[in-house]
C-alpha cells in the first residue's frame, strides 16, 4: 500500500528550471533498499544552487532536491535497519542524482544511511547536518595531521559565518584550539565571537595572491571558499601548517605555486564528505554528538517550514544567510 505525501519537485523546461510542491506517492520514489520518514532536512550552498538551477548538478528531471536529512525508518530489506530506527544521510550525492531529502517520505541504499547517535536528537543532527558533518571530517583530518590545541597558534577558518564555517569554529573552540574566524560580514563579528572564535579576520584581508609567501599566521586552517582565498591562506602557513580544504564557493581554481609546499612544508588536504566511507562517517557522527556545544548549536540555527524554503535558496547564494538554516519537512 502506497501512501501519498508532499514534496518540493523540480523540473526543467528549455533548460529552465521551475520548482513547485506536488502530491507524491511512496511508488514515486526511486528504488533503494530503506524507506524513512522525512522529519528534518537542511539548506546548503549547493542546495541553493540547484533550487535555482544552478551548476548542472542534477542530472534528470523531475527531480526532488536536499543534500541530507534525518528521519525515522518506514519499511526496510536490510537487516541493520528495522522499522522506528532513526537515521541521517549526508552525502553519496542525494539531492543531486538521486532524489533527496525536500519530500516527507525517501527511499536510499542502506549503506548511505548512519544510525542516530545517542545524544542527538533527529532535529540537532540536522542542525548539524552536511556542513557539520564536514566540518568535523575537517577537524579530524587537522588532528591526524599534527594540529593539536597545544600549538603555538590559531587556527584559522574561512566562511567562518555561513554552515561549515559556524560549526568548525564551535568545534575547534570546544577542544580548546584559537580560532581566527574569518568573515566579509561585520554585523556577525559578535556572533562569531560567542561561538569561541578568539580573533575575526576581514575576508578582504585573504584576497593577496601576487606573492608566493606572507609572514607565517596560521598552525592549520579550514577553508570552505577556495579559489584565491585558499591560494593567500596557504602562503601564511606557519612551518608544516595544515590546510583543511572543504569548499568551492570562490571557485575551483586554486592561484597558488607550489613554494608553500616546498619551503614551509605547508600540507592541503582535501574533505569529501560525499563519498566517505561508513566506519569513518559513523565516528565523525559520534564525535559530533559528544563534542559539539548545543548552546552554540542553537545559536547558529535558523528553523525554517520546508513550505517556505524557496525565497531562503536565493538568500544563501547572496551570502544572507548566517549559520545553518534547518528545514521542518513535514511541515509543507
Amino acid at each position: 500500500m502506497s501512501d501519498t505525501f508532499r514534496a518540493l519537485v523540480l523540473d526543467q523546461q528549455d533548460k529552465s528550471v521551475s520548482a513547485s510542491f506536488k502530491n507524491l506517492t511512496t511508488e514515486d520514489l526511486p528504488e533503494g533498499d530503506v524507506l524513512v520518514r522525512v522529519k528534518w532536512s537542511t539548506l546548503n550552498y549547493k542546495d541553493g544552487m540547484i533550487l535555482n538551477g544552478l551548476g548542472r548538478l542534477v542530472r534528470s528531471y523531475p527531480h526532488v532536491p536536499g543534500v541530507d536529512f534525518s528521519g525515522e525508518v518506514v519499511s526496510s530489506t536490510d537487516r541493520r535497519y528495522k522499522p522506528g530506527d532513526e537515521v541521517i544521510l549526508t552525502g553519496w550525492r542525494v539531492g543531486e542524482a538521486h532524489w533527496g531529502g525536500y519530500a516527507q517520505y525517501a527511499r536510499v541504499k542502506a549503506d548511505w544511511l548512519v544510525p542516530l547517535p545517542n545524544g542527538l536528537g533527529a532535529d540537532q543532527a540536522m542542525a548539524i547536518g552536511t556542513a557539520g558533518f564536514t566540518s568535523m571530517l575537517a577537524v579530524m583530518a587537522l588532528e591526524e595531521q599534527g594540529v593539536s590545541p597545544d600549538q603555538d597558534g590559531e587556527v584559522l577558518v574561512t566562511g567562518a559565518a555561513g554552515g561549515v564555517g559556524s560549526v568548525a569554529v564551535s568545534i575547534l573552540a570546544a577542544l580548546g584550539y584559537r580560532v581566527a574566524a574569518s568573515t566579509g560580514r561585520a554585523e556577525t563579528h559578535q556572533y562569531l565571537r560567542d561561538l569561541g572564535a578568539t580573533t575575526i579576520v576581514d575576508r578582504n584581508e585573504l584576497t593577496d595572491t601576487s606573492k608566493p609567501l606572507l609572514s607565517e599566521k596560521w598552525v592549520g586552517a579550514i577553508d570552505s571558499v577556495g579559489s584565491s582565498t585558499l591560494a593567500h591562506v596557504l602562503s601564511e602557513m606557519k612551518y608544516h601548517g595544515v590546510v583543511a580544504a572543504c569548499g568551492l564557493a570562490g571557485g575551483p581554481d586554486l592561484p597558488a605555486t607550489v613554494i608553500p609546499f616546498l619551503l614551509r612544508g605547508a600540507r592541503l588536504i582535501g574533505i569529501d564528505s560525499v563519498m566517505c566511507p561508513y566506519a569513518y562517517r559513523v565516528k565523525a557522527w559520534e564525535r559530533l554528538a559528544r563534542q559539539l556545544p548545543t548552546d552554540h548549536l542553537s545559536a547558529a540555527t535558523t528553523k525554517v517550514a520546508l513550505s517556505e524554503i524557496l525565497p531562503w535558496g536565493e538568500k544563501i547564494l547572496k551570502g544572507q544567510v548566517k549559520g545553518r538554516v534547518l528545514i521542518d519537512v513535514q511541515d509543507c
